[in-house]
């Protein structure tokens, strides 16, 4: 894949029927990693820094959502049951995300690897994963988990503020908008969302710390998990982390 062309990943987005625009160049060892980290700890940028970096797709379940989401199409079953959980304000249980991926479980055999990002969260989740894996002959290379202190990810998640129109992210120290409370992009109103507030980034934490602690553990026992460090610039991070993937390998 060129450094000019990006896969627009339909297959993953929209249902194993769906072709992507762009097939990843085939790699002799492509890499084959979870990502796993809390609310606010840059998951989402450092998966994108990666993929240029390694040359995998980012499959992120979160974009599936979003993408079903958006459309109100449902391209498979799972998606279907998926979109009427959404369009009544529910999360998307377990096995339904479940369904989703297993539906795409051809992208895992992407010849430019994959970064699995947004799943598992759960114990369940990361041994259905485990045997998935197992029936489709495929090794994970790693699981990067990123770790920050909660006070770190208070202050970051905090400082956030959301666009009410177009849903562009800004913060208030690491990317301020040109002008104080107003989208660069629409010229909408910057809102703190009630769940970036101090109080509520505490509980998430505590929720998401009894959730995945079982699933760090999981890959902790399998000598898989690769905690890394989240603090610094997103490039600091990026370093760290290929520095960290490639002594695993060599």
């Amino acid at each position: 894949m060129s450094s000019s062309t990006k896969n627009d990943r339909a297959a993953w987005l929209l249902g194993p029927g769906a072709k992507c625009a762009v097939i990843p160049q085939p790699r002799t060892r492509p890499w084959k990693l979870v990502l796993l980290g809390p609310p606010g700890v840059g998951k989402g940028t450092q998966a994108e820094l990666l993929c240029r970096e390694l040359g995998a797709c980012h499959l992120s379940t979160g974009d599936v959502f979003r993408a079903s989401g958006a459309s109100r199409c449902a391209a498979s079953p799972a998606m279907t049951e998926a979109i009427r959980y959404m369009l009544q304000g529910q999360l998307v249980p377990d096995s339904t995300v479940w369904q989703l991926v297993r539906e795409r479980s051809g992208c895992l055999h992407c010849g430019g690897g994959f970064i699995l990002d947004g799943f598992p969260r759960s114990l369940a989740q990361a041994t259905a994963l485990q045997q998935l894996l197992i029936d489709e002959s495929i090794s994970l290379d790693g699981v990067i988990f990123y770790v920050m202190p909660v006070e770190d990810i208070v202050a970051r998640l905090s400082g956030r503020r959301t666009c009410q129109r177009c849903k562009a992210v800004y913060h208030l120290t690491g990317r301020p908008p040109a002008k104080p409370g107003i989208c660069d992009n629409c010229g909408g109103n910057l809102i703190q969302r009630e769940d970036d507030k101090p109080k509520a980034v505490e509980v998430r934490m505590q929720a998401y710390q009894q959730v995945t602690a079982s699933v760090t553990q999981f890959y902790r026992e399998m000598s898989l998990l690769v905690p890394i460090d989240a603090r610094g610039a997103a490039n600091e991070v990026l370093a760290r982390t290929v520095t960290a993937l490639k002594a695993r390998r060599n």
